[in-house]
């Protein structure tokens, strides 16, 4: 009989052992995220893991009290030096290294099986467990939540893609990625260069030649100035341009005044949203002294989200911002010479 009820000692030793390091193992915010969209296990985990001070006191009174007793049987079995190196031996491996390395794998698995019989354990020692956990809440506070920095979030979204159990494939990282990235930068980072943008003075005539330069170019709207390029005081949208009668007329008379400037250091998340509030598709880029430096559209804002650039039929280049900066390389390289 007492054999038997070592065997139940040291399984009860394994189970506290084990359910302490697989309970607390488990982040509780991860689990009321997994609970909250229906996974089952989680739930089950959760309900009894939010009483975190709770749970841990029972655990370890419970694993405490259990290698106590236990002791005592052994010492009953054996003399006292052979009784502590068995308990010894049989704590330490059968209900510490083997339950924990169990459990520390399988930490939902096997809480989500074991939730109830922690429940139980619960409210058997919840006299002696309750006030030393209201201590412990009163001078912990609640447990602290996990904030993931943009960093970690977009590293844990890089191994989650690398792993083959994951459902996260190589486009969805890209645009996850883009989407926590792109507030960090500003127009500046994302817009034409005003050395490649294609621009008309209010002056120029819409004959044929204007015209066809105007298709060829590829935009579908045109800054237009008034004697010098700083001067933008409106944009010419190349649709106008299909009814024939506008090509007979002056700019002036078919541009849209509407212009919005906005300044280079604007962050991109206030510029979309700028973009969303004006239905504005293009914004003119002014620097710090007021002097036009770019363009930038919606679709520029759309490809830091996304990740990649967006080119259509009528684009000559994919990214005009390194054309520019090649173009400066080039001119820096014959300087030099």
């Amino acid at each position: 009989m007492t054999y038997i009820i070592v065997i139940f000692l040291v399984s009860l030793s394994a189970l506290f052992s084990g359910l302490t390091l697989g309970f607390f193992s488990l982040n509780k915010d991860d689990l009321e995220r997994k609970a909250e969209l229906g996974n089952k296990q989680a739930k089950k985990v959760y309900n009894i893991r939010k009483k975190g001070n709770l749970l841990l006191c029972t655990l370890l009174i419970g694993n405490v009290a259990v290698n106590s007793t236990l002791s005592i049987f052994l010492g009953s079995i054996a003399s006292g030096f052979i009784a502590g190196i068995t308990a010894t031996a049989l704590i330490v491996i059968f209900g510490e290294i083997i339950p924990q390395a169990v459990f520390s794998r399988y930490a939902l698995i096997t809480g989500a099986k074991f939730a109830w019989l922690a429940r139980i354990f619960v409210t058997i020692l919840f006299p002696i467990c309750w006030p030393l956990a209201w201590v412990l809440d009163k001078i912990l506070g609640a447990e602290m939540p996990t904030v993931y920095s943009k960093h970690e979030l977009m590293k844990i979204i890089e191994d989650h893609e690398d792993l083959e159990e994951s459902e996260v494939d190589k486009d969805e990282e890209r645009i996850v990625k883009g989407a926590l990235s792109f507030s960090n930068k500003t127009a500046q980072d994302i817009m034409t260069p005003r050395t490649e943008i294609f621009s008309l003075s209010i002056d120029q005539k819409l004959d044929q030649a204007t015209v066809k330069k105007i298709f060829k170019s590829g935009h579908s709207r045109i800054p237009v100035y008034e004697e010098k390029f700083d001067n933008i005081v409106g944009l010419l949208y190349a649709k106008d341009l299909i009814l024939s009668d506008n090509r007979k007329k002056n700019l002036s008379k078919i541009i849209h005044e509407k212009v919005i400037f906005i300044k280079n250091t604007k962050p991109l998340d206030s510029l979309f949203n700028a973009f969303k509030r004006t239905k504005n598709h293009l914004f003119v880029v002014l620097d710090e002294n007021d002097i036009v430096s770019g363009l930038v559209t919606i679709e520029d804002v759309l490809e830091e989200i996304i990740g990649d650039e967006i080119v259509d039929e009528y684009d000559r280049h994919e990214d005009l911002r390194k054309v520019a900066n090649d173009k400066i390389k080039k001119k820096k390289r014959k300087n030099i010479k």
